[in-house]
């Protein structure tokens, strides 16, 4: 049994540093696509990154749905406490169960529900303007995000 935890805790590790880097990536790319056009449009007076609004989304996508489960994981997520810090210690373990556990339930739904919305978007065949990807390709990261944080609030 010990040797099956030492498993599971080095490959949430390594799915934890493979999420950190997907992340940090994601927002090194906006950064660098949005101010790569603002310069090719106002210094320049091109268009030359056409592209640029496409990458963008994608990677602002990336970032918003893969950083709920990693803020899941790590307790960073946005919470509204003030009833919670009042309360007394037996209320507050209540809570937190019950918080949890509609948290739970609420991302695996958005999981279920972004699931066939991205099968939807597979079926239909949808690609983008400018780099004439398929759409579902960007939409694939929801589910897996909800997934991950239906997961990370469980563990």
């Amino acid at each position: 049994m010990k040797i099956l935890k030492q498993i599971f805790n080095k490959v949430d590790y390594a799915f934890m540093k493979l999420e950190e880097f997907i992340l940090s990536f994601a927002i090194i790319l906006i950064a660098i696509m949005i101010v790569g056009n603002v310069i090719a449009r106002e210094v320049f007076s091109s268009g030359a990154f056409y592209f640029a609004y496409e990458v963008s989304k994608f990677a602002i996508v990336i970032a918003t749905f893969m950083g709920i489960g990693y803020a899941a994981r790590k307790g960073r997520h946005i919470s509204m406490s003030a009833f919670y810090d009042f309360a007394p210690l037996k209320v507050r373990k209540v809570m937190m169960i019950t918080i949890n556990f509609v948290t739970a339930i609420v991302m695996f739904v958005m999981a279920y529900y972004t699931y066939h919305f991205v099968m939807f978007e597979y079926e239909t065949g949808a690609i983008t303007t400018s780099l004439q990807l398929p759409r579902y390709l960007m939409a694939v990261f929801l589910p897996i995000g909800f997934f991950y944080s239906w997961c990370s609030v469980l563990t």
